[in-house]
């Protein structure tokens, strides 16, 4: 896990001069430290609503599963102003896989803000999603981390 924080930090410092905007280009792609962790993909569909997917690890509890997560997203880049980038809130609704002995099916609910730099096609983001699943029963579970995403 020290590696994965190092890397990540390292990664973010070296890409912090590539030129360009989150924003700009459409397609992002980064890791997601907390709980689940793992990996996660933007799609921006306009200037306010994204896609984002995620597959990821949970080791919380007894049973440590595999997360897949699915989310339409609403951005809103009036609420927080900044001097320099963009602090969108963001808020959604999507679905996730749990993939433990007992295969759990769930509707999501993220919120979240998200910094995107000027001048540099990184976002870095934290993310608070209450959880329910409704396959096989019905239970209310809380997920939430940080991350950042690399636009191509």
């Amino acid at each position: 896990m020290k590696k994965i924080a190092i890397l990540s930090i390292l990664l973010m410092v070296s890409l912090l001069v590539v030129p360009g905007q989150a924003q700009e280009k459409k397609f992002g792609l980064g890791i997601i430290l907390g709980e689940p962790t793992g990996l996660i993909a933007k799609y921006w569909t306009s200037r306010t609503t994204a896609f984002d997917i995620a597959g990821s690890w949970s080791f919380a509890g007894a049973n440590d599963s595999f997360h897949l997560h699915a989310d339409y997203l609403l951005h809103s880049f009036n609420l927080f102003k900044v001097e320099k980038g963009r602090l969108p809130f963001y808020y959604g609704i999507g679905v996730r896989l749990s993939l433990q002995d007992e295969t759990r099916f769930g509707i999501r609910v993220p919120v979240g803000l998200s910094y995107m730099f000027d001048g540099t096609p990184i976002d870095i983001f934290v993310e608070f999603s209450p959880v329910m699943d409704v396959i096989p029963a019905t239970e209310v579970k809380f997920l939430g981390f940080i991350g950042f995403r690399y636009y191509f």
